[in-house]
């Protein structure tokens, strides 16, 4: 499975890690349906992963990933963005079509390029 994660949103997600879970705690990414494309990201903190789910390992951060969300999420990129009103994930996911208009900060769609990628898992 090929993921790749921009260096901001690295950050972040060891931020979730390390105030939600703790060592050895990792970030479980899954794909549910919702959203305007008909699938939305949902995330969390986990301390272990689940059964069915692939530990795909990123430098030191753990992604649980439930098997069925695998396909789905290869070739993804996590980004980051944060303003004076919010602060998100956002995926680019060239599995998914472009529907929602642009980027997307929580349901699958095609996006435009994140800057400041990091190397795939």
């Amino acid at each position: 499975m090929n993921v790749t994660i921009a260096i901001p949103a690295e950050n972040f997600i060891r931020r979730m890690i390390r105030f939600n879970g703790g060592a050895g705690s990792g970030f479980r990414l899954v794909l549910k349906p919702g959203g305007c494309s008909g699938m939305d990201y949902d995330f969390s903190v986990e301390k272990e992963p689940l059964p069915g789910d692939t530990v795909v390992m990123h430098d030191d951060i753990r992604l649980f990933v439930p098997e069925a969300s695998v396909p789905l999420l290869d070739g993804v990129i996590i980004g980051f963005e944060e303003s004076m009103t919010q602060t998100r994930l956002v995926f680019v996911n060239p599995n998914m079509p472009q529907s929602c208009g642009g980027v997307c900060g929580s349901s699958a769609a095609a996006a435009n390029v994140v800057s400041l990628v990091r190397k795939p898992v």
